[in-house]
């Protein structure tokens, strides 16, 4: 039984990506997400049930169109495949409410991940409905809304330092509300460790794009898909971090 409810989150999030992928396409092109059938970015063709089973439609067209015979982004099975895994993960260590809830903050997550990567926005059509439902969140389920609250407009105001000290050349504001965002759910002390990760795992990313010459010190490079991984490690391994850590400067 319990192997089936496992299988039919995962099935859920894959289904969820799908949506997602649409979400973040429209999101660009100013489309109606919600009244208007997927179709093909390329030859603009409307698109069957048997062209839209998450992955696995993928995989049997071999990565094109079916109409076209364009190639399809590998953003679509990879999204997919993300927030399955994601659901499958959140669902483990949740009870049912708050389960629900980081589902939320899931897709939001993975929409802000993918969208700050294509076009280095973070649009506010997504940030303000998550940090709205955060605080909702927050308000009812926090062991303590001061702790969070702290934790949330400290994050924001890190990053706001960095933006006025850059003037904007560093952080951009998107990633203020990002970090607010994060606060709000994350509080303290995990969302230290996911600031912790997201630069480390950025300075190491960023010095590996301009070893390969793919970027210089001058290049634009998205912060907000840094923050998101953050996010998603201290979400699962947070406190696992914070311990390994204290066990690691006791012992020395």
């Amino acid at each position: 039984m319990l192997t089936f409810s496992y299988l039919v989150i995962f099935l859920f999030g894959l289904i969820v990506g799908s949506f997602l992928n649409s979400l973040i396409y429209r999101l660009q092109t100013g489309e109606s997400f919600l009244f208007k059938r997927s179709f093909c970015p390329h030859c603009k063709h409307q698109l069957s049930w048997r062209d839209l089973i998450p992955i696995f439609s993928f995989l049997i067209l071999r990565g094109k169109c079916r109409y076209c015979k364009k190639p399809i982004s590998w953003q679509y099975p990879l999204v997919e495949l993300a927030a399955g895994i994601i659901f499958l993960s959140v669902f483990n260590i949740h009870s049912i409410i708050i389960t629900f809830f980081f589902f939320l903050f899931s897709c939001f997550l993975i929409i802000i991940f993918v969208y700050d990567l294509r076009y280095y926005l973070i649009p506010d059509k997504i940030i303000y409905p998550a940090i709205a439902t955060a605080l909702l969140y927050s308000i009812l389920y926090s062991f303590s809304i001061l702790n969070t609250i702290c934790a949330a407009f400290g994050a924001a105001a890190f990053f706001l330092v960095i933006v006025l000290i850059s003037r904007g050349k560093w952080m951009g504001v998107g990633d203020i509300k990002l970090a607010f965002f994060m606060g709000l759910f994350l509080a303290f002390p995990n969302i230290l460790v996911a600031l912790f990760l997201a630069f480390f795992i950025g300075a190491i990313i960023g010095v590996g794009l301009i070893i390969t010459g793919k970027k210089t010190l001058k290049s634009e490079v998205p912060f907000g898909p840094f923050l998101v991984t953050g996010t998603f490690m201290a979400m699962f391994w947070g406190q696992k971090i914070i311990n390994w850590y204290l066990n690691f400067w006791a012992g020395l």
